[in-house]
């Protein structure tokens, strides 16, 4: 489908297509060996009239603690492909893509920034709610980390152990830093490009969109070869029908942004709002642009509470691409302490209380 007109307050005229985004993701997914779902979860109206979750659930009949997976900025549940079928082996996983992403919906958003995330958050628990899960694990990539972790300081008896990977928007933004220690695509997008949302190129590029985002990362698709067929035009086709439609989720993000780097609120100054009693593993790539100190702040100000930190050597921000196996085997030990050490009955943690763990793999 080609559109030529205005659609929410800027020009299409991209190829974008909910059946080839369907279609696309089909094809992704098709790598997995576990059996899944694929399914639509009716929320309400929490931001607008009727909005609806994607969902994909795998193993979901196993009794054992739930996993749900947030995506980060931009991505879908689809690229968590390298990932499934290790996480499920065990347990449920439930992956979706957040609203205004995806194939969710996706809504108008509120502009300011405390209001945008919080309703993110009460689109996880209304989602929660729908698909009836009492507690679970909740992990977050990026974007994905920060709602995770705003979910569960309002929502503490529903997470039984936070995983970050590569979490955004935890430190303050430091005076320079942004020019310093990002990338120059990611300055350019968080200074020349403020104004606008982050990946209006994307759609400005219309039908060549596609070309576009294989030509500006095209290590992402190369790292998805081993796992799906044609990798290299089914990723950005993927990225790219995710990211042409109406910019909500971006909209929301970009209100919640300083620069690209950097959250309006950062998750450092609201730490104590975390239950000292919920375990938290952080992961993090060493060669990441995002600042990797969270896990050190959250050790700091919680010195009495559960915190793991593990640094994969060799892995940049996409820590559950660049080096899959390693992040599959944390996050599974992250799952199998959740099964050990249950937060909502004990505040009493067992032999590693106050350990922080970095393991450089």
């Amino acid at each position: 489908m080609v559109t030529d007109n205005w659609t929410g307050g800027w020009f299409s005229w991209t190829r974008q297509s909910d059946a080839m985004l369907r279609h696309v993701e089909k094809k992704i997914l098709s790598c997995l060996k576990t059996a899944y779902k694929r399914f639509y979860v009716d929320i309400g109206s929490v931001v607008g009239q009727s909005d609806k979750i994607w969902t994909v659930s795998l193993n979901d009949e196993s009794s054992r603690t739930p996993l749900v997976m947030l995506h980060g900025m931009g991505a879908g549940l689809a690229l968590w492909c390298p990932n499934f079928d290790a996480l499920a082996e065990t347990r449920p996983v439930y992956a979706i893509d957040l609203l205004g992403f995806g194939r969710s919906s996706r809504p108008k958003f509120a502009t300011e920034a405390l209001k945008a995330e919080a309703q993110w958050v009460e689109s996880v628990e209304e989602w929660r709610r729908e698909v009836n899960l009492p507690q679970f694990i909740l992990l977050g990539h990026s974007l994905g980390g920060y709602i995770a972790t705003s979910y569960a300081m309002k929502y503490p008896e529903r997470v039984r152990h936070l995983i970050l990977a590569d979490p955004w928007g935890f430190p303050e933004r430091p005076a320079g830093a942004e020019k310093q220690q990002l990338p120059l695509w990611v300055r350019a997008i968080g200074t020349a490009l403020q104004p606008l949302n982050p990946l209006w190129a994307v759609r400005a590029a219309g039908p060549a969109g596609r070309w576009l985002v294989s030509r500006t990362r095209p290590d992402i698709s190369r790292k998805y070869n081993g796992y799906v067929n044609d990798a290299d035009n089914v990723i950005p086709e993927y990225i790219y029908q995710c990211n042409s439609q109406t910019p909500s989720g971006e909209s929301a993000f970009h209100s919640l942004m300083t620069g690209f780097g950097w959250a309006k609120n950062p998750m450092v100054k609201r730490i104590d709002k975390l239950s000292p009693a919920l375990p938290i593993t952080v992961l993090y790539g060493s060669r990441s642009w995002v600042d990797n100190s969270t896990g050190h702040v959250l050790s700091e100000h919680r010195p009495h509470s559960r915190t793991y930190v593990q640094v994969i050597n060799g892995a940049g921000h996409h820590v559950y691409l660049d080096k899959p196996e390693l992040f599959n085997k944390y996050v599974l030990e992250a799952c199998s302490r959740a099964d050990e050490y249950d937060p909502r009955t004990s505040t009493v943690v067992g032999g590693d209380t106050n350990k922080t763990e970095e393991h450089n793999s």
